[in-house]
């Protein structure tokens, strides 16, 4: 019986065991607290960037109202498009980093509360222990401790085992994030270039205009 075999476990034996399962359990915490606080300076730091460009790009865009005047209404209005799409964009990707940042918080959570209950199913195997180990003839007890040590390294290869895997499953929802994150950063560098190019296009067009009505005259 694998209860009656945790039984006989020797006290400090238990004690390393759960002093090691906390030690892993405050250092993943604070592991992915520190991950959760460079994610969200990165964010930020990344919103205030394209904040500024932003603002660069509408007191560009007032200096050309002011100096073409009506003929460039088209371009104009154009542009104001573009700057209110680009606007969302950086919203829909602002929101869409919030809820990944969220989502890591909440499996976070779900992994500190089954450390909880393997701690607590632990410390009730340790009472069952306890109350058994009064009962048990003398004879028997090096027969299974030998047992029950055995069952407790295999339980705690176990527990490595799973733990090491919410790992890997966490490090790989980080990286995917990150991945998502570039990717929104290169569509919004290639959407930049192309409102470039056709502003400059536009320039063009009107200068072209110009030296027309000037030959004329």
């Amino acid at each position: 019986n694998f209860t009656n075999c945790t039984a006989v476990i020797p006290l400090t034996f238990q004690t390393n065991v759960l002093t090691e399962l906390r030690k892993w359990k405050l250092s993943l915490i604070e592991h992915h607290k520190l991950q959760m606080r460079q994610e969200k300076e990165k964010h930020a730091a990344h919103v205030r960037q394209l904040s500024n460009e932003m603002e660069n790009l509408k007191e560009l865009l007032h200096t050309y109202e002011i100096s073409i005047g009506r003929k460039d209404e088209v371009v104009i209005t154009n542009l104001t498009q573009a700057l209110e799409r680009q606007k969302e964009r950086i919203e829909l990707m602002r929101r869409f980093t919030l809820w990944r940042i969220q989502h890591v918080k909440a499996k976070q959570e779900e992994y500190a509360n089954r450390i909880a209950d393997r701690q607590f199913r632990t410390a009730l195997m340790k009472k069952v222990w306890a109350a058994w180990r009064s009962l048990s003839e003398e004879k028997w007890k090096e027969k299974v401790a030998k047992a029950c040590q055995l069952r407790a390294e295999d339980v705690c290869v176990q527990l490595t085992n799973d733990y090491e895997a919410k790992i890997a499953e966490l490090t790989a929802t980080l990286e995917q994030t990150k991945s998502e994150i570039l990717r929104l950063h290169s569509e919004r560098e290639q959407y930049e270039d192309t409102m470039k190019k056709a502003f400059m296009r536009g320039v063009c067009a009107l200068n072209l205009e110009a030296m027309t009505m000037f030959q004329g005259k």
